[in-house]
């Protein structure tokens, strides 16, 4: 493995033109789905006024993403990603259009099966969203050369996290002062522009297999790898349990409603806070990339994440809560840019699309199962003890893995591999 150079210009990703029409189309399709999740958040709580029922949005997309996760990683080794991706975009395409016409016959639809309809929707949501992820990784580092990989990840991140400052409040702001309506088909006009842009991209060829595999082999082999790797188990592992613990961000809307009095428009502010930090963080990594001492700054800050998370549960005030949730932003993307990188090093091409499946399984594992927790403990605990709790079992999470981890806890990114 070749070492990182410390002294790298912050912006050559961006000097090459595929890759920032891919960064433009990733940026705007996630505008969209950002804008989405929170319209569909607020719309299921206004129906049922039950956080519960939020935590089954979470639920409703982590099933078809967990069991088309693995598989879509296989097809992103097999298939040309670039018509994987299109394909994918466009299903997010049909599902907002459906979404929007829910809102036309509200009465006929929604009264009489409540918020089922909402729910399916979202669940195919999740089948695209798994099978796109792992063929975005992919083909972004057939995009790049591997000495960027550390910069693309960065430059990524930063667009991912702009998209979602905006997005919620984006969505939020349309909601509370236009209508439902209005909000989702702005998401429809952003998931058909960046299927524009994604068609502007050039066609990548796939390596072809020295060895012909059948799919559990392929899948057993992308699953053995990662397993026999401490630094990607252990990076994949901790983001995984701490978000899944941690992240309050499901129960925002009852936080808005009840403890902060701000409504849909507050609501957005609040969706887009840990982004905003996360923004703010990836500026700052782009220059001074976490080189040195990786492992220790992955540990801090995911450690850090947690604190954060004890603290917003217990704030009263709008403007305290928005600050914490920045922060959690700016301490979860040095986990993000990190974790990222170590899977663009460590993996080899031939596997990517199944180790960056596997990661998504790790992200859906954190993030819509996460949601589902946070909605399950919030039910039976109270909505600030379980918010509590989770940041709490964040803390454990990073002291188990700096024990059971120590090859992650002593990585650099400018040493060998």
């Amino acid at each position: 493995m070749s070492a990182i150079i410390e002294k790298h210009d912050p912006y050559e990703a961006l000097r090459i033109k595929e890759f920032r029409i891919f960064l433009s189309a990733r940026f705007i399709t996630t505008l969209a789905t950002q804008m989405q999740a929170l319209i569909v958040g607020w719309q299921v709580y206004e129906i049922t006024k039950d956080p519960f029922s939020l935590g089954l949005i979470g639920l409703a997309e982590a099933i078809p993403f967990m069991c088309m996760a693995l598989f879509a990683g296989h097809i992103a080794d097999i298939i040309n990603r670039r018509k994987i991706i299109l394909i994918t975009v466009f299903i997010y395409f049909l599902c907002a259009v459906i979404l929007m016409m829910f809102t036309f016959n509200l009465s006929d639809i929604l009264v009489l099966y409540g918020t089922l309809p909402i729910y399916l929707v979202i669940g195919l949501t999740g089948f695209a969203r798994a099978t796109v992820y792992p063929a975005q990784m992919a083909f972004v580092a057939q995009i790049v050369p591997r000495n960027l990989y550390a910069n693309s990840s960065t430059w990524n991140s930063a667009a991912w996290h702009i998209a979602a400052v905006t997005g919620p409040a984006i969505g939020g702001l349309i909601y509370g002062f236009f209508g439902i309506t209005n909000a989702y088909i702005t998401v429809i006009i952003l998931v058909f522009t960046g299927l524009v842009l994604y068609s502007a991209t050039k066609k990548k060829d796939i390596l072809p297999k020295e060895i012909k595999e059948s799919l559990v082999q392929s899948l057993s082999k992308g699953v053995k790898f990662v397993f026999k790797n401490q630094i990607i188990l252990g990076s994949l592992s901790l983001d995984m349990f701490a978000v899944l613990f941690g992240g309050a961000v499901a129960m925002l809307p009852v936080f808005a409603d009840k403890i902060l009095n701000v409504g849909p428009q507050g609501l957005g502010f609040l969706r887009a806070a840990p982004a905003v930090g996360a923004v703010i963080m990836s500026l700052f990594l782009a220059y001074y990339p976490p080189i040195k001492k990786t492992g220790i700054k992955l540990l801090y800050s995911v450690a850090c994440f947690g604190i954060c998370i004890i603290l917003f549960a217990i704030s009263k005030n709008i403007y305290l809560s928005i600050f914490l949730l920045m922060m959690s932003g700016m301490f979860d993307n040095v986990s993000y840019v990190i974790r990222q990188t170590i899977i663009q090093l460590y993996t080899p091409d031939n596997m990517r699309g199944r180790v960056a499946a596997i990661n998504s399984v790790f992200i859906g594992s954190s993030n819509e199962i996460g949601s589902f927790e946070s909605g399950l403990a919030a039910k039976i605990m109270g909505l600030i003890p379980s918010v509590i709790f989770g940041g709490s079992m964040t803390l454990v999470v990073v002291s188990v893995t700096a024990k059971f981890a120590p090859l992650l806890k002593k990585m650099n990114f400018n040493k060998n591999k």
